[in-house]
């Protein structure tokens, strides 16, 4: 079974330098869909971040993968990784979880 991830981008840097990076950060999270790994994403209201769901086998390989991201290379975002493993979930969520 895989674990579910909760990954919590704080910004730290000027939205004005995260809007310069926002489209390779969306192309970075695009291949995260690609391989099945992300399951949903997007801006923490009000603008201090952003939000990732997540699953896989390991927290290493997400990690791995949280090193791609333009945000994380450009020293923009801090990144909180929560994982958990859900015991419980609504049933159109049954099977992805």
């Amino acid at each position: 079974m895989s674990i579910t991830y909760v990954i919590v981008l704080n910004y730290i840097k000027p939205l004005e330098e995260i809007d310069r990076h926002i489209a390779d950060h969306v192309q970075w999270l695009n291949q995260g869909y690609e391989a099945g790994v992300f399951l949903a994403s997007g801006r923490r209201v009000p603008r201090v971040g952003g939000v990732i769901l997540a699953r896989g086998e390991s927290i290493e390989d997400l990690q791995l993968r949280l090193s791609r991201d333009p945000f994380q290379q450009h020293g923009l975002a801090s990144c909180e990784i929560i994982p958990f493993e859900a015991s419980k979930c609504a049933q159109m969520l049954q099977g992805i979880l």
